[in-house]
């Protein structure tokens, strides 16, 4: 047989697009070329796959190879065709047998001594190899992150001649059993650490119960970094599907992520000096940014004024649709963006202004500008603003207050929070159910339904703060949340009046 047939997969943001990888063995002069769009690395794999197939005691056919790469049109990047395109070329030169191939998908980086390396990706590869039907072969060091996928048979290798002995039937490679982890629970630093604060911290239930996002604003050092940290411990546990989802976007990253973590909710804090690219994603092969990166999870932005202007105004969109697109002149790539935005600033430049503690030395116009450099149509979209005074000191030293109210207490009143809002919506054309955060305009329609005193109590809201018709909907989307914190299935006067009291930062703009 002179012909072989292979498959693999390509990387395609988070998804992993089929490759045959055909292998053609003709008379001529002996030569080696590679077609189908491949990259730099890719056409470089036929020196590596000629320096593993010596140093493994094969011969390297004296012949005209031609390797083709289809679909054709799909770009091609990385070494993980080494591995198919050298058992292409053992298959189509008589060297192993071909009738066992079909059942495999191959993706994997070759040594010249033939050992296998470790490819980034492997996570969307085992999820589309599963939806194929076929069992997978990787290196070693991938077997754990592809064992994330129930249902796939897994065949993790070390070197090239193991892969060919289990193709023979000779010298099987058992099958990789995953050890029984679980859900890993959620550890770290608990909202009982943070004293006073009442405001904010009901502030913080009621963003992770709706998925909202939230501005917290006042003078340095009263806690508003350390509430944003404790966030993540009081959300709901991912689902397995959106673990997996989040996880795919780690795996593609430069960055990878830890198996024994994959399904705690990300929290990502990019510094202030972040570019565009690193925020939402980029480069020649597009990659993942922070948005993506906190998929599912929390990007939390301090100091938000001090973020370039033309960097933040690249989150509206995000926030909007839950989605980023990455656009190059040959490349094109989608990357969920699905993250809970919070953000932290001070009232003024210097931080003080409204603190008792210390004067504030700022003028009306350096305050303006200030805050005028997050545009209205951001702030727009922030779901929640509140003040996070300073706290008395006697409070840090002898605090009056009871015991605070500990993260595994919090995250059961939003777990059932939440689990109202999913079962109110998962009879909509949306696969599954979602948070309030979002609700669609017809849903807000739907399901915060407002009685007379209510919609004359938001009219007057809406003419004397000035509000957007955006913001209407997100007071809206926050006072269904409070009202599901309580279990009411109605929104009251006060769960609305709560609601308002959260946009009081609202401006025309």
């Amino acid at each position: 047989m002179s012909l072989a047939l292979l498959y693999s997969r390509a990387r395609e943001g988070i998804h992993a697009p089929l490759v045959d990888v055909e292998v053609h063995l003709a008379n001529g002069l002996p030569a080696l070329s590679i077609v189908g769009l491949p990259e730099k690395a890719v056409q470089e794999s036929k020196d590596r796959v000629r320096g593993a197939l010596v140093n493994s005691r094969f011969d390297f056919p004296a012949r005209r190879i031609t390797i083709n790469l289809a679909p054709a049109d799909l770009p091609k990047e990385g070494g993980r065709f080494d591995l198919p395109i050298a058992l292409g070329v053992l298959a189509a030169s008589g060297q192993i047998p071909h009738e066992l191939l079909s059942q495999y998908e191959f993706v994997g980086e070759l040594a010249l001594s033939g050992e296998l390396r470790p490819v980034k990706g492997v996570l969307p590869v085992a999820l589309a190899a599963r939806d194929a039907g076929r069992a997978l072969v990787v290196p070693q060091e991938g077997a754990a992150e592809a064992a994330l996928v129930s249902g796939l048979d897994i065949y993790p290798a070390g070197h090239l001649l193991e892969i060919c002995g289990h193709l023979t039937q000779g010298d099987r490679i058992p099958r990789y059993a995953a050890p029984p982890t679980g859900r890993a629970a959620v550890s770290g630093v608990d909202l009982s650490d943070v004293r006073g604060q009442p405001h904010a911290k009901r502030a913080l239930e009621i963003a992770a119960a709706g998925g909202h996002s939230l501005l917290m604003i006042g003078p340095p050092g009263t806690g508003k970094s350390m509430l944003a940290s404790r966030l993540p411990g009081i959300l709901p546990s991912m689902t397995e599907a959106e673990a997996l989802e989040t996880a795919a976007v780690l795996s593609v990253s430069d960055g990878g992520f830890d198996t024994a973590h994959w399904s705690h909710r990300p929290f990502r804090q990019p510094h202030h000096t972040a570019s565009g690219v690193a925020l939402v994603g980029g480069g020649s092969n597009p990659r993942p940014g922070e948005i993506s990166l906190a998929h599912n999870g929390v990007m939390f932005l301090d100091e938000l004024p001090e973020f370039d202007r033309r960097v933040l105004e690249v989150l509206r969109e995000p926030l909007e649709s839950g989605r980023i697109t990455i656009s190059r002149a040959a490349r094109q790539a989608e990357f969920p963006a699905r993250f809970q935005l919070i953000a932290a600033m001070n009232p003024c430049p210097c931080g003080y202004l409204g603190d008792n503690s210390r004067n504030c030395r700022c003028s009306a116009d350096k305050i303006a500008r200030y805050r005028d450099r997050i545009s209205g149509p951001l702030m727009d979209r922030i779901d929640m603003h509140i003040e996070v005074p300073r706290l008395p000191t006697e409070m840090l030293h002898h605090p009056t207050e009871e015991a605070a109210e500990e993260s595994a207490a919090v995250r059961k009143r939003v777990e059932a929070a939440r689990k109202r809002q999913l079962q109110r919506t998962d009879h909509t054309n949306r696969t599954v159910g979602h948070s309030n955060s979002a609700l669609s305009s017809r849903e807000v329609e739907n399901v915060c339904l407002l009685d007379d005193a209510g919609r004359t109590l938001l009219h007057r809201a809406m003419e004397k703060l000035r509000l957007s018709a955006r913001a209407y909907h997100r007071i809206l989307k926050v006072a269904r949340t409070i009202a599901d914190l309580e279990g009411q299935s109605e929104i009251q006067i006060a769960h609305l009046s709560e609601a308002i009291g959260y946009r009081r930062l609202d401006r025309q703009g």
